[in-house]
């Protein structure tokens, strides 16, 4: 494709797709010069190549979604380093494209932009959390260097909510959860309003349909009605406004969002015609004094109701959100919410962190340096401290879930300074947010000068003073109340160092009733599981033994690392056996001295994944070699196979499953040493001789029959139980086969144990 800078839409004379259209117009935007210009169309053409032959679900080029991407970052005022990083978000991940390489072409600003998006996809982990978790470590941590990663990771996951109709519904399920939970909550605090918004109305969608389609034709059936009581009232308002000399700079409705009017709905459990803010308007004015002013005029005008005034502008939120917000009764005996700001508190309401970069486009990284008044950050600071402190992937998960829901309770110190702290909060949590050790040390608090009892929840408003003692300590009590990830955690953390060898003792006695005893000291003394330490993020075994005693890691997830350790061993030996092979292939010679190559070092286990564990097949479905299986990762019987299709596997949770396959045929003789039961029922004609002939059948195979039984009926068909041993699936398979042909033979049927998983 040529070059696309300095062109317009026009120029081709020919109708041009519309994620081509939207390039050009990106890559010609008149506020950029040049330069920006040029490695915006650069970023383009590359990507355009990269992606080329590669199409979405929807059938349309994949290059219309990094196009799409790169318009959303475009939309918010990002520079010509983070638009170029929206066409290339996904090279790293899709194709073989290094970071290095898009260093050297694009700069390392747009290398470090699009590393932090990039999701972990070629890396293995032993389940889907795991993997989820690991990936918000590497994007918070690339946050924290430079802040406009969230930005293009915040565009990606709009575009493809938008198109997620394309998607199958489990998916779309998963997708929309993780949106609402994590994606939304993150444009939340970086004040990113129309990002918000819309990602919670589309999970919305797929999430909860039903509820979602009847609130939107709710909305769309009084639409009328309310649009022309707002236009009253803003005519009213207007002249008021132009008579007291208030210059306003926008005066119009306000749509509330579907998602907002469902959530209070829920919350408060109320109907939808009880929702005080579906009719909405939205005044700015000049400045802040004339915000002030625009309220006392309409609370002149309308009749203010009580308790339903908030001044976002004197005590901001979190996320710097200002605006005055007022719930007023209309003419028609209908509540009006109104919304009072400025215009720059306006961008900052809808564009965010995006309305006042903290870092100028160029071409080099740039790092993370809050400063006293970028106070919005410190979730973010929080959330990295936990990447060492939190080693379970599930409860990583969990505390930013937590962590990243707006903060809507504000209390003081006794100096007068300002604390958010989450709904909820005690005066616990308001003691680990001012400092750790003042946390530790806590004896009791005042609130608002009285003692007041430590599980209370703060209100706000309230003054908060934290009294300590040298001698004071944590209690373990104090994690039935606290509400705030840091406290949790730093409790958790007192204890972990206060009660190590405790922790240990804990931790060995659980993973050895996971294991099995079988070997279980010398495996502690393993390099295996030192390695397992170093990659759950522990120093060594016992720090790891610690972990589990405490808590902080499950035993099933060292399972499931200690046999991805095993199964490399395995294929290490794998390989060196095959080079000793080949060598000795090589080196032998045709003389009158003969050499015999060297014996395969290929495990004897005949399940491979699961050296050095301790294992069974499942009696529910007595999984045959040859059959596709997987490994359940149980709490006393160390790991149990399961057939794939087992219907008992699609209960259990998918951290319990770990991927197991059987070992290949032994290289010697070609059979395999192990045969397996199987149990079978035969419906059989009722006639002398059908037992005999079908133990003959089995013997010309060389099955053995280890147990037998015949049940019959007057007039009925016999039922014959046989358990048999095979070698294989395909042994079972055919023998079935030759039973089948017999002509007195009705049915025959495989029995499993179905009390046993």
């Amino acid at each position: 494709m040529d070059a696309i800078a300095h062109k317009s839409p026009t120029d081709y004379h020919i109708s041009l797709p519309d994620w081509l259209a939207e390039a050009i117009e990106i890559a010609n935007d008149p506020n950029q010069d040049d330069e920006d210009s040029e490695l915006i169309a650069h970023a383009f053409q590359f990507a355009y190549q990269l992606h080329e032959g590669q199409y979405r679900r929807s059938g349309e080029p994949y290059i219309a979604h990094p196009v799409a991407v790169a318009g959303l970052i475009r939309e918010l005022g990002g520079g010509s380093a983070m638009i170029a990083a929206g066409f290339l978000h996904d090279i790293v991940e899709d194709t073989d494209v290094t970071c290095e390489e898009i260093e050297e072409k694009f700069g390392e600003g747009v290398r470090h932009l699009v590393e932090g998006v990039t999701k972990l996809s070629k890396f293995n982990f032993s389940s889907k959390t795991e993997r989820q978790a690991e990936n918000f470590r590497r994007m918070f941590l690339a946050m924290a260097k430079d802040i406009r990663v969230i930005v293009v990771k915040l565009a990606d996951r709009l575009h493809n909510m938008r198109t997620l109709e394309h998607l199958k519904p489990e998916k779309q399920r998963q997708i929309s959860l993780e949106t609402r939970e994590i994606f939304a909550p993150l444009a939340n605090r970086l004040g990113i309003g129309r990002f918000k918004w819309e990602l919670e109305d589309l999970a919305f969608k797929y999430l909860e349909p039903e509820a979602f389609q009847e609130i939107r034709e709710l909305v769309a059936d009084r639409r009328t009605d309310r649009e022309a009581r707002i236009e009253e009232a803003i005519e009213i308002l207007r002249e008021r406004f132009d008579k007291a000399g208030i210059e306003v700079e926008e005066l119009k409705g306000r749509p509330k969002h579907l998602y907002g009017i469902y959530q209070k709905m829920q919350q408060q459990q109320k109907e939808f015609e009880e929702i005080y803010d579906l009719a909405g308007i939205r005044a700015i004015v000049k400045t802040r004094e004339d915000c002030y002013r625009a309220l006392a005029i309409i609370h002149d005008a309308f009749k203010p109701v009580p308790g339903r005034f908030k001044d976002y502008i004197g005590l901001p939120k979190p996320n710097r959100y200002q605006s005055l917000h007022t719930t007023v009764m209309g003419n028609h005996g209908k509540p009006i919410e109104i919304q009072i700001r400025t215009m720059e508190m306006h961008h900052i309401a809808e564009y965010g962190i995006a309305a006042h970069w903290l870092y100028k486009e160029s071409g080099g990284a740039t790092d993370f340096k809050p400063t006293p008044e970028d106070e919005k950050f410190t979730w973010l600071q929080q959330l990295l401290e936990w990447q060492n402190d939190l080693k379970d992937a599930q409860e990583y998960i969990e505390s930013i879930r937590d962590n990243l829901f707006e903060d809507d309770v504000f209390v003081f110190t006794p100096q007068g300074d300002v604390v958010a702290l989450a709904r909820g909060a005690t005066p616990v949590d308001f003691a680990y947010h001012i400092h750790t050790e003042i946390g530790n040390h806590m004896k009791g608090a005042r609130v608002n000068g009285r003692w007041s009892v430590l599980d209370t929840p703060l209100q706000n408003g309230d003054i908060v003073e934290i009294i300590t003692s040298k001698n004071s300590h944590p209690s373990l009590d104090w994690l039935n109340f606290v509400v705030t990830p840091s406290a949790r955690n730093r409790i958790r953390q007192w204890y972990k160092r206060s009660y190590r060898e405790e922790n240990i003792s804990r931790g060995r006695s659980m993973l050895e009733k996971e294991l099995g005893k079988a070997g279980f000291e010398s495996l502690l003394k393993s390099e295996r599981m030192q390695k397992v330490a170093e990659r759950s993020n522990y120093q060594n075994v016992e720090d790891l033994l610690a972990a589990i005693g405490y808590g902080e890691i499950t035993t099933h997830s060292v399972a499931s690392k200690l046999r991805e350790e095993s199964l490399k061993e395995q294929q290490l030996e794998q390989n060196e056996a095959t080079e000793n092979l080949e060598e000795e292939t090589v080196q032998t010679l045709p003389t009158t001295t003969s050499r015999q190559p060297k014996k395969s070092t290929t495990s004897q286990s005949p399940i491979a994944g699961v050296e050095g564990l301790v294992y069974n097949r499942a009696g529910c479905c007595d999984p045959l070699p040859g059959e596709a299986i997987v490994g359940v990762v149980t709490r006393s019987k160390g790991i149990t196979i399961h057939r794939q299709d087992c219907p008992n596997v699609e209960n259990i949770e998918s951290d319990r499953v770990i991927p197991v396959d059987w070992n290949p045929i032994n290289a010697n003789n070609g059979k395999r040493s192990a045969t397996y039961t199987v149990d079978l029922e035969v419906e059989v004609i009722d006639r002398v001789g059908i037992f005999r002939d079908i133990l003959a059948r089995l013997s010309d195979q060389n099955i053995n029959v280890s147990n037998a039984s015949v049940k019959t009926g007057q007039n009925k068909p016999a039922l014959i139980n046989l358990s048999i041993e095979v070698k294989d699936h395909e042994q079972m398979e055919y023998s079935f086969k030759k039973i089948k042909q017999m002509t007195d033979v009705l049915s025959i049927r495989r029995l499993f144990d179905n009390n046993s998983n």
